[in-house]
């Protein structure tokens, strides 16, 4: 097993409150009928979330310094390239705002992905 995955499979087993309750709330087509993964290893990279049909990274923030956006930022345009498309919320969006992260989402997912596939 590849060192990226390695790290997925653990951060598996360690992820914040946060992305527990947003994991909750994705997982097992719960959301509109959309697979999610949690901790997915993109080449070198992991996703906090991804809907691999849509090409749809979801990423949680936390508090952060400028090297850690930088980063982020660099992060993003690789994905990009690489035909993903990035969202990001701060950890507190969560909180204070479950419903508005949601429709976010659900509005990415329409616009990159009209209709998920029916569940059997």
């Amino acid at each position: 097993m590849d060192i990226t995955r390695t790290y997925a499979k653990q951060f598996r087993r360690e992820l914040t409150k946060e992305e527990r309750r947003l994991w909750y709330l994705l997982r097992s087509r719960r959301f509109e009928n959309y697979k999610f993964r949690r901790q997915h290893p993109v080449d070198h990279y992991i996703l906090d979330f991804a809907c691999c049909a849509a090409h749809l990274a979801i990423e949680l923030d936390g508090g952060q310094h400028d090297e850690k956006q930088e980063y982020d930022r660099q992060r993003t345009c690789w994905l990009n390239k690489k035909g993903w498309y990035v969202i990001r919320f701060w950890n507190n969006e969560l909180w204070n705002n479950e419903e508005a992260v949601l429709e976010k989402i659900l509005e990415t997912l329409q616009m990159l992905q009209p209709s998920p596939r029916p569940s059997l």
